[in-house]
């Protein structure tokens, strides 16, 4: 036998000792590190849609099954898979829910091209962020919807695309509220609203009346009309906006129509 051959044998053979050794410490570490995991966990995780969107709050599915099954959150913490989704959970769960009205994302906003001054013409990357580093808006209303499309970019279910007037329009056979594009939104200009909502205040300036009439034809100005014509005392203005309480609103339509500035709209 040469000596070439002798080197070569024992190299193999101390090769295959040592992954004999290893593989024998892998599967002492195994057993040794095993982490036991709940089963109930696992099923959960199975019934989640698999979006791993973060709309409920957690990481992913995985981190919000073992919140539902170990920390006690709501059996309903999926906005994307709804009432179906929370109902089979709550099957596995032994916990009943009812039926809730879903909510969409609603822009509060409609200063748009036609309403709005703009400041200047922004010329960079498509995001509303990185606009609002160069200046605090290019419109004349600081609060206003920028119109770049970041809330957009942000919905992985395509729900969202930018209308004509530079507003997004959402997609609600699309839509699983996941809330993505309210977070995306540097301005605060999206939120969630139900569609028994009727009555909606279209802005979120809190600018002094003549300051929003100088730079928008439809913002609200504080004037406080709204509030005194409420019958049901539905409507507060404060820090010169006006909010709405749903939950009073009676939908009658009077604000609407005393609002010098068309800022609250009926739909």
């Amino acid at each position: 036998m040469s000596e070439l051959t002798t080197v070569l044998i024992n190299t193999v053979s101390v090769l295959v000792g040592l992954c004999i050794a290893v593989g024998a410490m892998l599967v002492f570490a195994s057993k040794v590190f095993k982490v036991e995991t709940n089963p109930l966990v696992d099923e959960v995780a199975s019934l989640l849609p698999g979006a791993n969107c973060g709309g409920c709050g957690f990481a992913g599915c995985a981190s919000c099954a073992e919140a539902i099954v170990l920390k006690g959150a709501p059996i309903n913490s999926c906005p994307v898979g709804g009432y179906d989704v929370a109902k089979q959970i709550g099957a596995v769960m032994g916990q009943e829910i009812s039926e809730s009205e879903k909510a969409f994302p609603f822009v509060r906003c409609q200063g748009g091209q036609a309403h709005c001054t703009t400041l200047y013409d922004y010329h960079g990357v498509e995001s509303c962020k990185a606009a609002l580093m160069l200046c605090d808006s290019t419109k004349g209303c600081t609060y206003g919807c920028i119109g770049l499309g970041t809330c957009v970019k942000a919905c992985q279910f395509d729900a969202l695309s930018m209308g004509e007037d530079g507003f997004p329009v959402v997609n609600k056979n699309l839509c699983t509220s996941c809330g993505n594009c309210i977070a995306a939104c540097p301005n605060g200009i999206l939120t969630f609203a139900r569609n028994s909502e009727k009555v909606h205040v279209l802005c979120r300036s809190h600018d002094k009346g003549k300051d929003v009439k100088a730079v928008c034809e439809v913002g609200c100005i504080g004037c406080k009309k709204c509030e005194k014509a409420c019958p049901v005392e539905a409507i507060k203005v404060t820090d010169f906006l006006a909010e709405i309480d749903q939950e009073k609103c009676t939908a009658c339509g009077t604000c609407v129509e005393i609002c010098p500035q068309k800022s609250i709209e009926l739909r």
